[in-house]
């Protein structure tokens, strides 16, 4: 199953800036080539693509989003391979491909995780330092979801979601809004930040961000009990296995395709404003519950 053209537009161009960016890496050899090694593994780069569109959406950009795109990706990058590691979600498998510690061992794992974390910022300070507040605003936006109160924050709820004990949904959609859902807020509202764009409009980007990210974990859940590993390029089966609670627990297996369905249809309602130039965005959040990978 294919990404939308646009989708695939900016996953190209995020590549080619992923790319440009990594030639500016320093250091010992065996570290780069860890970091390598996970961020050109591929994968949709969904983040960098919705800060791209979003970006469009919005008008012409302040400043080139390139660097921003890849901060973000940096991010996810270091939260998979840290997630994946032994005393975390202890997977062997992503994007098709051996988890970095199993490459690399669990020190260098983690030391390449810190330093795309360390590289995200880097980069970005250094990108839009002409411009000093785009670049406070998007250093804020990228530190509060990396943060205790966004992923890192989400990846110790879902630690403690397991062993057979049910949470509630409220405790579950706070769960994914801050693992999933902060980062791809984070990559929506600075392509935003990056246009200039008003309180109106970011608001309004602001709770289609809220939405997809939702409706991309739940679509996540559904996906781990009807897919294979093959398909996905990750293992499946691990949130049964560790007796997490997930949101088809919860609302069954149609009752989770309704609800994804549901917070995508509430998320395009929030770009009507913007026009043709959000089409991207469409695509995008209705891929997100459609895609089988």
């Amino acid at each position: 199953m294919s990404l939308p053209l646009e989708w695939e537009r900016y996953r190209l161009r995020a590549e080619e800036a992923l790319e440009r960016q990594r030639l500016k890496w320093r250091g010992p050899e065996t570290l780069l080539d860890a970091m390598s090694y996970s961020v050109e593994a591929g994968g949709k780069r969904l983040r960098p693509a919705l800060l791209l569109a979003a970006c469009d959406a919005c008008g012409a950009a302040l400043s080139d989003p390139s660097a921003a795109a890849c901060a973000v990706e940096y991010v996810h990058t270091y939260s998979l391979i840290h997630d994946d590691l032994p005393a975390m979600d202890n997977d062997t498998l992503r994007r098709g491909k051996p988890t970095n510690h199993v490459v690399f061992g669990e020190a260098l794992a983690i030391l390449a995780g810190d330093a795309l974390l360390a590289e995200a910022f880097r980069a970005l300070s250094g990108a839009y330092a002409e411009k000093p507040e785009v670049s406070a605003a998007l250093l804020c936006e990228l530190a509060q979801a990396a943060s205790a109160c966004g992923l890192v924050g989400g990846q110790v709820l879902d630690m403690q979601n397991g062993g057979n004990v049910q949470i509630a949904r409220e405790a579950l959609e706070n769960l994914h809004a801050m693992k999933t859902g902060a980062l791809i807020r984070c990559a929506v509202r600075m392509g935003a930040f990056l246009t200039g764009a008003d309180e109106a409009r970011l608001v309004a980007l602001t709770r289609y961000a809220e939405k997809i990210g939702l409706a991309f974990q739940v679509t996540d859940d559904i996906l781990d009990v009807t897919a294979s590993a093959a398909e996905l390029g990750k293992s499946v089966g691990k949130d049964a296995q560790q007796a997490k609670t997930t949101f088809v627990d919860l609302l069954g297996l149609d009752g989770a395709k309704s609800y994804a369905a549901e917070l995508v249809a509430e998320a395009l309602a929030e770009l009507q404003s913007f026009g043709p130039r959000a089409q991207a965005l469409r695509e995008i959040a209705e891929f997100i519950v459609e895609r089988k990978y």
